[in-house]
């Protein structure tokens, strides 16, 4: 979304199964599981807002990506570990764990400033982190990774 946290959390709301089916009246209008992806979501009267092709494409692991790796900016290359968000400004933050084969990574993001994006700092085990990535090992320990986003100093 090239930078547009609200925007992309938008777009993702707007696909996003749970959405269509909060209610009865949801549910009867999409009338496909609410734990699946559809592959479309018809605009056209009279089938406008029903789903379809559950259960028939790729379009679950495209969501998971555009989740992960768009908005909360997780991407890992190698054994390489890039964390840059898009999220909406309205975030506080947001945390998550990975678990690299015996090594687990418990990560934070902070927006203090309501930004969507724009790492500020990255502090790995309470020392500041230089480039953009964070180099993964297998050391059985358990890493904290706090990202904070806002403009560079």
């Amino acid at each position: 979304m090239l930078g547009e946290g609200d925007k992309a959390e938008e777009l993702f709301e707007l696909i996003s199964p749970l959405n269509h089916t909060r209610d009865s009246m949801g549910y009867s209008r999409y009338k496909v599981e609410p734990y699946v992806m559809a592959a479309d979501v018809y605009a056209v009267y009279p089938n406008e807002g029903r789903g379809g092709w559950s259960w028939y494409t790729g379009a679950a692991g495209w969501m998971y990506r555009a989740g992960l790796e768009a908005i909360l900016g997780f991407q890992k290359n190698g054994d390489i570990l890039v964390i840059n968000p898009c999220i909406p400004a309205k975030w506080q933050g947001y945390t998550m764990r990975y678990q690299y084969m015996d090594t687990c990574y418990e990560i934070t993001v902070q927006n203090p400033d309501g930004v969507c994006g724009g790492k500020h700092e990255m502090i790995v085990d309470g020392h500041r982190a230089m480039g953009n990535g964070l180099p993964l090992v297998n050391d059985r320990l358990t890493h904290e990774v706090t990202v904070v986003l806002g403009e560079r100093t």
